[in-house]
């Protein structure tokens, strides 16, 4: 086993490495980073910089970053958010930090080239995108959020930056059932097991880690099977569901390839083929 630190949460590689690496990992240069803004709702974050490298993880419009390095079109960040490293194309990060006032709740929404739901459509966000609002407009009774440029989302299809939007996460990972299934996903448009849970808790004020070992080890406390409640986490080899009640759990699966509800010992027999029992229960 390698006693290198993780590469998913440690930005290093032999010719260049974080600087609170220096000491930890050898490389040619270290470097403390530049801050960066993500400027489109969603892109995908790869190990490599390579197309035909699967997608690790996403990174959503307003999130902040650290670019350590741009080269041949990628730029290699740190999420602020939770410190995940990867490789994003460049096009999608920009170095302009702008004060942003809202973040999107509803599921998917859509950004109007004006006050009208009639109007174009220019963009679709989905819920976790971050947004500067500059006015309000209400047009045929519905409300309207302006930003620079004058294009326009559905008001209470967003809430005040850093405002809670539920203090129940199970309550808002309940608003993605039946969105699609998709492997490093962490957004209204696809989402994976471990990014529900994290893209969730977010929403409600709360930080967990991306993926579903890191949870597994490090979110909350362990339980026995017979404490399981509302909010509880079970643990497969490579998966995580939330408990909705003590015998129902919602999971983004690879099976139904969306989010969807199933019965705990439905799951646990259905699943144990493949990934065996769980391997643990935690309360986050």
């Amino acid at each position: 086993m390698s006693d290198l630190p993780d590469r998913r949460l440690n930005a290093y590689r032999n010719d260049l490495a974080e600087e609170r690496l220096r000491g930890t990992v050898k490389a040619t240069q270290y470097v403390a980073g530049s801050p960066g803004l993500i400027c489109v709702p969603v892109v995908q974050m790869r190990a490599r910089p390579d197309l035909e490298c699967g997608t690790d993880n996403e990174l959503l419009l307003g999130e902040t970053v650290r670019v350590l390095d741009t080269d041949g079109g990628w730029a290699w960040v740190k999420a602020d958010f939770d410190g995940y490293v990867g490789y994003i194309p460049d096009y999608a990060v920009s170095p302009v930090i702008r004060s942003l006032t809202h973040i999107v709740t509803a599921p998917r929404t859509f950004v109007y080239s004006g006050p009208d739901l009639k109007f174009p459509t220019v963009q679709a966000l989905s819920m976790g995108n971050r947004i500067a609002v500059v006015d309000e407009r209400e047009t045929r009774g519905t409300r309207y959020f302006l930003m620079e440029g004058g294009q326009a989302i559905i008001a209470n299809h967003c809430a005040e930056a850093g405002k809670p939007l539920s203090g129940d996460y199970v309550d808002i990972a309940e608003r993605f059932l039946e969105t699609p299934y998709l492997w490093g996903g962490r957004s209204g448009f696809g989402i994976d097991c471990s990014g529900l849970v994290q893209l969730s808790m977010m929403m409600a004020g709360r930080t967990a880690p991306r993926d579903t070992d890191m949870q597994a080890s490090g979110l909350g406390t362990p339980i026995g099977r017979e404490e399981l409640r509302r909010g509880d986490l079970v643990f497969w080899k490579g998966h995580v569901a939330i408990m909705e009640d003590e015998k129902t759990l919602l999971h983004a699966n690879g099976h139904t390839m969306n989010v969807s509800h199933e019965g705990l010992e439905e799951a646990i027999k259905r699943i144990g083929w493949l990934y065996q029992q769980p391997t643990a229960y935690r309360r986050p």
